[in-house]
């Protein structure tokens, strides 16, 4: 059956060892999973999720009470004092976009202080030129780098020390960085700093690729608000589309009324017969993220077998689901997402090349043969075409899918 796959008994082999030493790892993230999926339980219990809760609107979507509920499973989910769930956000990009312009005003400041981030922002905040950026509305954006893959806390305490900062903005994933992403300890400390100086900052979190990783989430460490994507953890391979903002009651009002329409709110917005799948996606969640991670630890253990520099490795605290393969070879960091590409169940017989993005200044190569299109949670392989050629590897619906999809791109870089 691998040899249907193009898949040698060599990487059979190497894959089976791997196994055999991952197993004090698997074990860790199914006792992740475990809590995570009682989290969830006890959400669904408490709000007394019915059959009744998948009707579907239209129009305006008054009176949708299967929003409202979903709206609430998700704010206990994540700690959250009221969440914003809609499938009338297209990315995690578009719903950082709604909370950045409904929180900040023509004169404000928006530091970030984990450097610049990801590369689909830099319109919408205004790094790169755009007539429709926060900028273009008088908004100033500054960052502060991290050093070595931790918070500069001395350049932090500095600038809140000087003039007003309306925004504090944490990306906990590393983008196309090859830095380290962010852990809810490192969370922890530099919000209690943060504090220390200034209690009405916000400080939002872009926790996309990040949730049930942990245990806990970062409103349980201070933050005022996190945003994520639906075709990512949350969603669970089922949601279609859509994204969320959870925290402060008060800061999800004003992201609802920019969403929607001021005096609206969360009272409008259709779902369109979303509900079920939103629901579900969340059930399946925990298991998800769980499957996608081993696949992760997987990649590391294999690729590091084979002389490759990856992060994190294999036996490293994980705080997100992506990791990355350092190639130092453009045609092997090609071929290794074509592997992905060919042993996905959607395209697999399409060839990605590096093409332009919209959004991104590098060419991209992306492999993503998913039901979903952008589906990261189901198992994706990506990056920008640039030295030192780093692939981004993220998902995987079950592990076993995901291991077939690795041993197929393993397979492929050893041609």
């Amino acid at each position: 059956m691998y040899n249907e796959l193009g898949i040698s008994e060599e990487v059979v082999n190497l894959t089976k060892k791997a196994e055999e030493t991952l197993a004090h790892q698997f074990k860790e993230i199914d006792e992740i999973c475990d809590y995570n999926s009682l989290k969830v339980l006890n959400a669904f219990l408490k709000n007394k999720v019915s059959e009744i809760h998948f009707g579907s609107t239209t129009g305006y979507g008054y009176n949708d009470v299967g929003r409202e509920t979903i709206e609430k499973v998700f704010a206990d989910v994540l700690e959250a004092e009221d969440a914003l769930v809609r499938n009338q956000f297209i990315s995690g990009t578009h719903a950082l976009t709604v909370a950045l312009f409904a929180f900040l005003r023509p004169g404000d400041t928006m530091l970030s202080i984990t450097g610049k981030p990801y590369d689909t922002l830099e319109e919408v905040i205004g790094i790169k030129e755009n007539a429709s950026s926060l900028k273009s509305y008088n908004i100033k954006y500054e960052q502060i780098d991290l050093i070595n893959d931790d918070f500069d806390c001395e350049g932090i305490t500095k600038r809140l020390e000087g003039p007003k900062v309306k925004l504090i903005t944490i990306q906990r994933s590393k983008g196309y960085s090859t830095r380290k992403s962010i852990s809810l300890e490192q969370l922890e400390k530099v919000i209690k700093i943060i504090r220390e100086i200034d209690k009405e900052v916000i400080i939002m979190i872009d926790n996309c690729y990040c949730e049930f990783v942990r245990e806990r989430e970062p409103l349980s460490v201070g933050a005022d608000i996190i945003v994520g994507s639906l075709i990512k953890n949350l969603g669970g391979g089922l949601a279609p589309n859509g994204g969320y903002i959870a925290g402060r009651k008060d800061l999800v009002a004003l992201a609802a009324e920019r969403l929607t329409v001021p005096g609206g709110g969360k009272e409008v917005g259709p779902t369109l017969g979303i509900n079920k799948s939103l629901l579900q996606g969340l059930f399946f969640a925990p298991s998800v993220v769980a499957s996608s991670l081993k696949t992760a630890v997987l990649v590391s253990k294999l690729l590091e077998d084979e002389g490759y520099k990856v992060e994190p490795k294999y036996n490293e605290k994980r705080v997100d689901i992506v990791q990355t393969i350092e190639f130092g070879d453009k045609e092997k960091m090609i071929k290794y997402c074509q592997g992905i590409q060919a042993a996905s169940p959607i395209d697999s017989f399409v060839l990605p090349i590096p093409c332009d993005m919209p959004g991104y200044q590098d060419q991209i190569v992306m492999a993503s043969g998913s039901f979903i299109q952008g589906s990261s949670i189901e198992l994706s392989c990506d990056g920008p075409v640039r030295p030192p050629y780093v692939a981004y590897m993220q998902g995987g619906l079950t592990y076993q899918y995901g291991k077939l999809s690795v041993m197929k791109a393993i397979e492929n870089i050893k041609k």
